[in-house]
């Protein structure tokens, strides 16, 4: 997996003023790089094995262009309407991740730009998404949201529920279901965080001895990746760490 990019989440992740400084750019995301390399190592995997998605949330044109500059191809966006300002970019080899909540209304916009909608955070959703990608003949990868935490602000799936609530999903045949995400509690010790990333290390275990096996775990931002890498995260979505001064 790539190990270039990186994620901006607010609902489901992260968000501030973007650095907009190519220098500074470039020394954050090293210093990101770096200590991704390093928790993976010490989960006894590579950083290749680590997908870092630039979430890009509050951030103008220039900074994604910069990033782009220096090997982001995965970029992260919490709003359709802003990433809309975004997605036309020419920034060839560029991957669109939606990782906010996305309501049923903005569904038509999204489809003809997303790589991968990592925040599919309930059945009514996903019934959406499949009707609208079936009638325009794509089909859309998916991830599945499950909420790892009580509070009542997140979104996602129950964790008793999500098996059920995956199979559904891999039955829906517009729907390409690559894995689970999940945001772990806000402000939370280590051993809460290390709880929330671990149930969904287990869940993914255990489906994927399901069809269409759940390889993408898509979970950990600029304030605990390092933790959700030795849980066992194939994806994180990293903004202030990468575009805060």
């Amino acid at each position: 997996m790539d190990s270039y990019s990186v994620s901006f989440s607010g609902a489901s992740g992260e968000g501030s003023e973007s650095l907009g400084n190519l220098g500074g750019l470039a020394d954050n995301l090293a210093r990101v790089r770096e200590r991704l390399a390093r928790a993976a190592e010490r989960s006894g995997r590579s950083a290749d094995a680590v997908t870092l998605v630039a979430v890009t949330k509050g951030c103008g044109p220039d900074t994604v262009r910069d990033l782009w500059t220096l090997g982001v191809r995965d970029f992260g966006e919490n709003r359709v309407q802003e990433a809309l300002t975004k997605t036309t970019l020419d920034l060839p080899g560029a991957r669109w991740h939606l990782i906010g909540h996305l309501q049923e209304n903005k569904i038509n916009k999204v489809l003809p730009w997303v790589h991968l909608i990592q925040s599919i955070d309930s059945r009514g959703l996903a019934q959406a998404v499949e009707e609208r990608a079936s009638r325009g003949n794509v089909r859309v990868p998916v991830l599945l949201e499950v909420k790892t935490s009580p509070e009542p602000a997140k979104h996602g799936i129950p964790v008793d529920e999500a098996t059920d609530t995956y199979r559904a999903l891999a039955g829906c045949a517009a729907l390409e279901l690559r894995g689970l995400m999940t945001i772990a509690p806000f402000d939370a010790p280590e051993g809460e965080l290390r709880r929330a990333f671990a149930t969904l290390r287990r869940l993914g275990e255990e489906l994927r001895r399901e069809p269409g096996p759940a390889a993408v775990l898509s979970m950990g931002m600029s304030d605990d990746f390092e933790i959700a890498v030795e849980e066992g995260a194939t994806m994180v979505r990293i903004g202030r760490a990468i575009v805060a001064a």
